[in-house]
């Protein structure tokens, strides 16, 4: 086993935890929330599981972090020597990365205000806005994941 291998697979699993876990969320999680439970109970139902998530998302940014730019490293001497694609993930993940510090840093805060005034209409709009924010970093990861599976030589 070369060193490269470990930073390989930890990079792949956080990749797997951050868009699988949005995968879920989206396509399982929200769908039966929205058939079982009513309003305030949907609503403190996502603070809770954005509580525990975003622990994970964090860990998986910065295991990305680390484990790409040792890989960058290892592989090609740095940047500039590296394919395309490897750019197109660089880049990919910043945008993911910026779209989820939105979600943290402006919208969960404001879902919180509304859940704890019990303002159900306005954390509506609130969960709304985070869902399509959500579903955007779920098809952008879902589009880089298949990227960089294929390694294209353009």
């Amino acid at each position: 086993m070369t060193p490269y291998a470990p930073l390989y697979a930890l990079h792949l699993l956080a990749a797997v935890i951050w868009v699988g876990g949005m995968f879920f969320a989206w396509m399982i999680l929200r769908p039966a929330a929205v058939d079982t439970l009513e309003p305030p109970a949907r609503l403190r139902l996502w603070l809770s599981v954005f509580k525990r998530f975003f622990v994970w998302v964090w860990l998986a940014v910065l295991v990305l972090l680390v484990t790409g730019m040792g890989m960058l490293h290892m592989g090609y001497s740095g940047f500039e020597a590296a394919p395309r694609y490897v750019h197109i993930m660089m880049g990919l993940y910043l945008v993911m990365l910026a779209l989820f510090l939105r979600i943290q840093a402006l919208q969960l805060p404001e879902l919180r205000r509304a859940v704890e005034s019990e303002n159900w209409p306005a954390g509506g709009e609130v969960l709304g806005r985070i869902r399509r924010v959500v579903g955007s970093n779920l098809l952008i990861g879902l589009a880089l994941m298949t990227l960089v599976a294929m390694r294209p030589s353009f």
